[in-house]
């Protein structure tokens, strides 16, 4: 079909809402280094300082922060709209099957806009705040810097029904992953990259008891370690009860951001089957060679995962610049 055979009506009407569409979305401010030059200043100071004072406290924390922002950028952009609390005219994020027992450190993000709220009152939003104490979490158990693009608004909605279908669950299968990851504009080696923060993640008893109970043996090199790594996680994963028990998801380094976690998979012992899946799925060509790669050679794993984390920051919510805000408190829309 020409194009002059599709000069209808309904064509013209589509031609003209995708062209209004593309320079809309260009007109959309970009993210920059410098947004917060003049404003705030003191933004990036304020922020590490919290940081440090809470992996200090507790080396898990940096996990924490790491899995909000990656659960926020996962449903509607990175818009701040997994900090949303509920009310009665706005139904949250926190309680999806994928964050109502995991996500945590909301209050660590309370206390850095506290901060910044006196320093810069109504200047830094939630959602650029989640973005830079990622980044810095990151750094203080060890892993890469990178520099962080900045501008988000924050979102005056938030979406149940998409953090309950956009977010990979601990137990599906190498493409259902995939597909999540690949919707939201990133690629196989993103993904592998990104969920290499697994390095400093725990994972709860059932979350990983599929796991442990269904082919560990079959993909782990069956060693004298890792049959007691086996029962040590089967001690305290019980075929049932204690659902909310903890262990690290790299039980060699677990504060310590760095390519273990990928030869943890290579011996066949990753801990959540969509972690193992990338090396041992029958699908996993690709994402079998990327996990190679990261095992072997760290560097290539840093550069990756801080190139991935910049790309994944800048999913943005087209409608938040639009009809977003900066929140004064990140757990409700300004009023």
């Amino acid at each position: 079909m020409s194009l002059y055979s599709c000069l209808s009506p309904q064509c013209f009407v589509l031609f003209c809402l995708i062209f209004i569409f593309r320079n809309a979305a260009s007109d959309y401010p970009p993210l920059t280094l410098d947004y917060y030059k003049s404003s705030c200043p003191t933004v990036f100071e304020i922020v590490r300082k919290e940081m440090e004072c809470a992996v200090l406290s507790d080396p898990r924390n940096a996990a924490l922060v790491v899995r909000l922002h990656m659960h926020d950028c996962f449903v509607q952009g990175c818009d701040g709209s997994v900090l949303l609390d509920d009310t009665i005219d706005l139904q949250g994020e926190k309680k999806a099957s994928e964050n109502i027992h995991s996500l945590k450190g909301f209050r660590l993000i309370d206390r850095i806009k506290n901060k910044l709220e006196s320093e810069c009152p109504g200047i830094v939003s939630c959602a650029d705040i989640l973005t830079i104490a990622a980044r810095d979490a990151v750094i203080l158990v060890g892993g890469p810097y990178w520099d962080v693009p900045l501008g988000r608004k924050d979102s005056r909605t938030a979406s149940l029904e998409l953090a309950n279908s956009n977010l990979p669950d601990a137990n599906e299968g190498l493409l259902s992953i995939l597909s999540k990851f690949i919707y939201q504009g990133l690629s196989v080696t993103d993904t592998v990259a990104l969920l290499g923060a697994h390095t400093i993640g725990m994972a709860r008893c059932v979350n990983f008891r599929p796991r442990i109970y269904g082919d560990f043996e079959a993909t782990s090199d069956k060693t004298p370690i890792s049959e007691a790594s086996l029962s040590n996680l089967k001690s305290i994963c019980p075929t049932v009860g204690g659902d909310n028990n903890i262990t690290a998801m790299d039980n060699v380094t677990p504060n310590l951001f760095d390519n273990s976690f990928y030869l943890t998979l290579v011996r066949g012992e990753g801990l959540l089957n969509s972690d193992q899946e990338m090396y041992s799925s029958g699908f996993g060509i690709e994402t079998r060679k990327l996990v190679n790669k990261f095992a072997e050679d760290p560097i290539a794993f840093f550069q990756q995962f801080s190139e991935s984390m910049v790309k994944m920051g800048n999913i943005t919510n087209s409608d938040s610049f639009v009809t977003g805000e900066v929140r004064r408190n990140c757990r409700f829309v300004n009023t």
